[in-house]
């Protein structure tokens, strides 16, 4: 007996725990994931600092650590960084989800830390007369093979200058927005479909894109560069992407990159 082959899974798919997507039952690249390929420039400084202020701003905690010796010391430092990084994605996540609450009309109830930065998205929905059209959609590209989440498509009015249009959004909440960006938000607009699980429809044209940066202390808001010939820059970060991927192949396997495995000394045909 032939036994049927189970059919492909059709349309685009997301795993909150590992952060994965898959189109038509294929693992398929995120636009972040993408855009990683790029050199971030002031990372190791970040780094670096985030441990230095450790070491300068909490002594106690450092002489518990010498205590443990130098290993676990070492090795706890280290991890610094990178919880730093982990607080800011969850106060990230904190702000999407409010902001998703709040563009749906729901009310919230929030932490007394936290009421200054939703003030402050209210504040942006009401002076930028925001409009919903779509709020956190999952996007995809068959033929340039990516997929996303983007968090707002909107109809807007700019405050300074009266102009009306549908814009893209981004929610960001860390020290600022960086020029990645634009690429992240023109990759979601010209992405091919919106929707999960087949479910798929074309994006709304927008004439603009724009990073809001929300924080207890106030916002901005920033235009950021949008149009074809982003979304081509963002092209060419894909394909680098793909080459970079091939060049260091798959680390499972030695040898499976551009760069072979070590000819070791002493070896004889």
């Amino acid at each position: 007996m032939t036994r049927a082959r189970p059919t492909p899974k059709k349309g685009l798919t997301f795993s909150p725990g590992n952060h994965q997507y898959r189109l038509d039952g294929k693992h398929v690249p995120g636009v972040t994931t993408i855009l990683g390929v790029l050199n971030k420039e002031a990372l190791p400084k970040w780094a670096a600092g985030c441990v230095a202020e450790y070491v300068a701003d909490d002594p106690d905690a450092i002489e518990t650590l010498r205590g443990l010796g130098r290993k676990a010391m070492v090795n706890a430092l280290k991890e610094i960084p990178w919880k730093r990084r982990d607080d800011a994605g969850a106060r990230g996540t904190t702000l999407h989800d409010f902001a998703e609450r709040l563009l749906r009309g729901e009310e919230v109830d929030v932490d007394d830390e936290l009421v200054p930065v939703i003030e402050h998205a209210i504040d942006f929905l009401e002076e930028w007369e925001i409009e919903p059209i779509l709020i956190e959609f999952a996007v995809a590209h068959r033929e340039h093979w990516y997929a996303g989440t983007g968090d707002l498509i909107a109809r807007y009015r700019r405050p300074d200058t009266g102009h009306r249009g549908v814009g893209i959004f981004d929610w960001k909440s860390g020290k600022k927005v960086y020029p990645e960006a634009a690429w992240q938000l023109n990759a979601y607009a010209f992405a091919e479909f919106h929707g999960l699980a087949g479910d798929e429809a074309p994006l709304p044209t927008c004439d603009a894109a724009f990073g809001v940066h929300i924080r207890a202390d106030g916002l901005d808001v920033s235009p950021a560069a949008f149009g074809p010939d982003i979304f081509e820059e963002f092209l060419t970060i894909r394909r680098t992407h793909e080459i970079a991927k091939r060049g260091r192949g798959d680390w499972r396997t030695p040898g499976s990159g551009h760069l072979g495995l070590a000819i070791q000394k002493g070896t004889a045909a």
